[in-house]
């Protein structure tokens, strides 16, 4: 493993377990915000708890877990990705930025704004970084040529063969005859 992600793993995911870990203590604090982003959540996806205050709680652990996961270089794709799926609504809920009235607040709503997304960005290569090592989709392309490969070079062999065979099978027969 590089030191780029040794070093940059844990980095990004300091912020996600440091925050879920304050959104699975003390939610009550996430509520008012999280409202309105939740609640249309929860109507689509019914395996969701109903109250948005178990909904930050279910956030805030999985980005505490993921967040370790990822820090560890654990499971670092699927880690990077549950991280993205929490980061979203987490974005629309906590800074609105379009919806402040004075002008310093909606300056500093819309720098976090920008801030998480670009940690969207940073999850987002970590879940498309293999580390140097070849994806199952490519492995399995590989396997794919690979075996068909050798299946055309098992039939130019029989081919190969088959001709001789046939032409000794047909002297043996009319000796024997």
């Amino acid at each position: 493993m590089s030191l780029l992600r040794v070093v940059g793993r844990p980095l990004l995911a300091s912020m996600f377990v440091a925050g879920g870990m304050n959104s699975v203590r003390r939610p009550q604090d996430v509520v008012p915000l999280a409202e309105p982003v939740v609640r249309p959540i929860t109507q689509r996806v019914a395996a969701l708890p109903d109250r948005t205050e178990q909904v930050v709680r279910l956030s805030g652990g999985v980005q505490v877990v993921a967040g370790t996961l990822l820090g560890l270089g654990r499971l670092p794709r699927l880690s990077a990705l549950a991280l993205a799926a929490t980061l979203v609504p987490t974005t629309l809920a906590g800074h609105r930025f379009w919806e402040a009235e004075e002008s310093s607040d909606r300056t500093q709503q819309r720098i976090h704004f920008l801030k998480n997304l670009s940690m969207l960005g940073g999850l987002l290569i970590t879940a498309d970084d293999t580390g140097g090592a070849p994806s199952l989709l490519w492995r399995g392309r590989h396997t794919a040529r690979d075996l068909q490969r050798e299946a055309r070079l098992v039939r130019r062999s029989v081919r190969a063969t088959a001709r001789p065979a046939a032409a000794a099978g047909g002297i043996k027969a009319k000796l024997s005859a």
